[in-house]
């Protein structure tokens, strides 16, 4: 434990130093860096749930939810956007809370489609009430901090150390052995007294407002949105991809996957003659992932760590 707390005291404390590199002066390389923070939050709250052995598909939806809250915090109360994120998590949170009690007692795939079906009952919301949400127009607010790329980044990366101090408060606590137990086998774990329900709850929970959050700072960031971007399901699915790319059950993985996955995607958008066919390229590399790195790329590197010669340095 002592090892990796100063594993991770090194890798935040090149996280704090991003702006003050070259990459401070691009704006749109701090834009980059930004939105990178923004998936590691996505990635490493949707691994939470995914500890419980649940396939949760409306990470997209409490991203949303975020964004809205904040956006409309704003328009009704002029609340500002550090405050707005308060009223989002708590949103957030609460409504997670009412979904998990409704729907973890399903299991697999029923559970994800009704995360799914959440999604787009949220994306249907927002159309219907244009008063509020301003429909297909969609809705916009004042940028955080005026624009600075630099000021908000340490507000995401604020609300990443959030989430990574959950996943790792997860992995070194006592709950480790209850989603362990829950996701090996439900009716054994109840059996042996575990409450299954309220670990499921309280993960999903946390694990929304965590989702949330990133929404909630998306919105001043971009300083617009509608229901199509705020609910767009393709968040969902990265929020998935990341971690099983990276290694699922970790902290570690879901910020390694979010790194090399994010990293790829831009740099193929960009670059011809990749840009035009960018995203089947991108989709074949995951479906190579899924087949042949089943856990991971930090399952990959434990395997070839194992072959190493340690038995000569003990």
């Amino acid at each position: 434990m002592k090892r990796d707390l100063v594993g991770w005291g090194i890798f935040l404390a090149v996280v704090a130093a991003v702006p003050w590199t070259f990459v401070g002066s691009d704006r749109y390389l701090m834009f980059l860096a930004n939105v990178m923070l923004m998936f590691m939050v996505m990635a490493l709250s949707w691994d939470v749930v995914a500890r419980t052995g649940q396939l949760s598909l409306a990470h997209g939806a409490f991203f949303g939810l975020g964004a809205y809250s904040v956006a409309i915090a704003f328009k009704l109360w002029a609340l500002p956007p550090l405050a707005g994120l308060v009223v989002a998590a708590i949103v957030g949170g609460v409504i997670a809370l009412v979904l998990g009690l409704v729907t973890l007692r399903l299991r697999g795939i029923y559970f994800a489609i009704a995360t799914l079906a959440f999604a787009e009952v949220w994306r249907t919301v927002a159309l219907q009430v244009p008063d509020l949400s301003g429909g297909t127009v969609g809705i916009a607010m004042p940028p955080l901090f005026g624009g600075d790329r630099i000021a908000s980044y340490y507000v995401i990366g604020g609300i990443f150390v959030i989430s990574l101090g959950l996943s790792l408060a997860v992995r070194w606590s006592r709950w480790n052995y209850a989603v362990t137990a829950v996701r090996a086998n439900e009716t054994v774990a109840r059996v042996m007294g575990l409450d299954v329900v309220r670990v499921k709850v309280g993960m999903f929970a946390a694990s929304a407002t965590c989702a949330a959050l990133a929404g909630a700072f998306y919105m001043p960031f971009i300083t617009h949105t509608d229901p199509f971007d705020a609910f767009d399901i393709g968040r969902s699915v990265s929020s998935l991809v990341f971690p099983i790319f990276g290694g699922l059950y970790s902290s570690a993985g879901p910020v390694i996957g979010t790194l090399v996955m994010r990293s790829l995607e831009e740099y193929l958008r960009v670059t011809p003659p990749w840009k035009d066919g960018y995203q089947v390229i991108y989709g074949l590399v995951i479906v190579v992932a899924v087949l042949f790195l089943p856990r991971g790329m930090l399952g990959l590197a434990q395997r070839y760590a194992g072959r190493l010669p340690w038995r000569f340095s003990r």
